[in-house]
């Protein structure tokens, strides 16, 4: 999935650095000279991965289940081939691959972000960007983050900088029938869900408050969508990233009183248009009931909720229509190295 021009977290937890040469230098991530990187997988043993890559910094920091464990410097692409930005997830992975684009260059532990050839993998830092367009990392940090992350994990690649993830509840689904008493209009009953075809594999939620449109995916393609009401007028202030990780909190789920609330790490996603999105204002979002328990159902550890001012699709000057959350359907493009 994808969003125009994201944001990036600072990491200032972790303690040591590894590195190939020499592991004693300044354990500042910011400080990190080419090649180098700081791995402690052992602060937050399991949960989902996010990988939030600076392409200011020319930095990657990972975290698990909410929490910094890692950070690297990195190469991304060069002028005129340019690193993407926007939210991605990992389509494909590969300890050994080449590319078929440039002379079978090697990309050891390739994880692919796009169809069109955008991927992380292993290679050359030089200290600047300088690839055609992919994520390179130090080698052995390539392979320690190939280890942790499974198909489907978020990648957030940004060009600006900002404030760490903040742990909290997303913005609220309250399942409300015709009648209940918002001050708008109560969403309509009807409503689509088709699971059937796509049993398995991740899920993102879109809350678009340019549509009043909440939409379902399960690999890239859409299994439900709804329109909403709120209370109030409800605006995001640009786009806030939540991410559900392992475990519960005491308070009781409002899609589903009978069960506990999830646990929720905000990833806030300024832009130069939208400096300050909220992650932490309270907004109610009323769905009809069936809607919310069916979102219930396939709420796991690593599903992602994108609440966005912007519409599902919004135009690009240079490409035409550009959905949102970017679809996984495959074509034969390779990874740029």
């Amino acid at each position: 999935m994808q969003v125009p021009r994201c944001i990036v977290f600072a990491l200032c937890t972790l303690t040591s650095i590894a590195h190939a040469r020499d592991p004693a230098v300044d354990p500042d991530p910011k400080a990190l000279a080419r090649g180098e990187f700081v791995w402690h997988p052992e602060i937050s043993p399991s949960g989902p991965v996010v990988l939030v890559v600076s392409l200011d910094e020319q930095r990657a920091y990972v975290y698990r289940n909410g929490i910094a464990v890692g950070a690297s410097t990195i190469s991304s692409g060069r002028k005129g081939h340019e690193t993407p930005t926007g939210v991605f997830t990992i389509l494909q992975k590969e300890v050994e691959h080449h590319s078929n684009k440039y002379d079978g260059a090697p990309m050891p532990y390739m994880e692919r972000l796009t169809w069109d050839g955008v991927a992380m993998h292993g290679g050359t830092l030089p200290g600047y960007p300088a690839s055609h367009g992919c994520i390179r990392l130090p080698h052995a940090f390539a392979r320690k983050l190939y280890e942790i992350t499974t198909r489907g994990a978020t990648v957030i690649v940004a060009d600006t900088k900002s404030a760490p993830a903040t742990t909290v509840h997303p913005a609220t689904l309250v399942p409300t029938a015709v009648g209940d008493g918002a001050n708008d209009s109560a969403p309509a009953e009807d409503f689509s869900w088709n699971d059937a075809p796509l049993a398995s594999g991740p899920v993102s939620i879109l809350l678009s408050t340019a549509e009043r449109r909440v939409f379902v995916f399960r690999n890239g393609r859409t299994i439900g969508t709804t329109h909403y009401v709120s209370d109030a007028p409800v605006a995001i202030g640009g786009s806030v990233l939540y991410v559900m990780g392992e475990g519960f909190d005491s308070a009781a789920n409002v899609l589903d009183p009978a069960h506990p609330r999830h646990r929720w790490t905000a990833y806030p996603l300024p832009t130069r248009r939208d400096p300050a999105p909220r992650a932490d204002a309270p907004r109610v979002f009323h769905v009809p009931p069936e809607f919310a328990r069916h979102v219930y159902d396939v709420l796991v550890p690593g599903i992602t909720v994108l609440a966005t001012d912007l519409p599902s699709v919004r135009s690009d000057i240079d490409s035409g229509p550009v959905r949102v959350l970017e679809s996984s359907d495959r074509d034969s493009a390779s990874p740029r190295p």
